[in-house]
């Protein structure tokens, strides 16, 4: 993580050299880094609608048998 804010750092002085002002130095460079996460985001959110269950059907079954499992158990318990 230091690397990256040393990397930020040294954008900011850059771009600051050409511009007035530091602060929009920052600006450029945080609406930069945000316009990357959101397309990072978008790829990742497109690649898990992507990804199918891969047996919706037997997960289902899998759970109702472990619920009437857990309901015997329960039932000898109470014994």
């Amino acid at each position: 993580m230091g690397t990256f804010g040393a990397v930020t750092a040294c954008l900011i002085a850059l771009l600051a050299t050409a511009l007035d002002h530091v602060w929009l130095a920052a600006l450029i460079v945080a609406v930069v880094y945000g316009a990357i996460a959101g397309i990072l985001a978008t790829q990742g959110k497109d690649k898990i609608q992507e990804a199918a269950p891969v047996a919706p059907e037997q997960t289902v079954e899998t759970v109702k048998e472990d619920v009437e499992w857990a309901k015997t158990q329960k039932r000898s318990a109470a014994r």
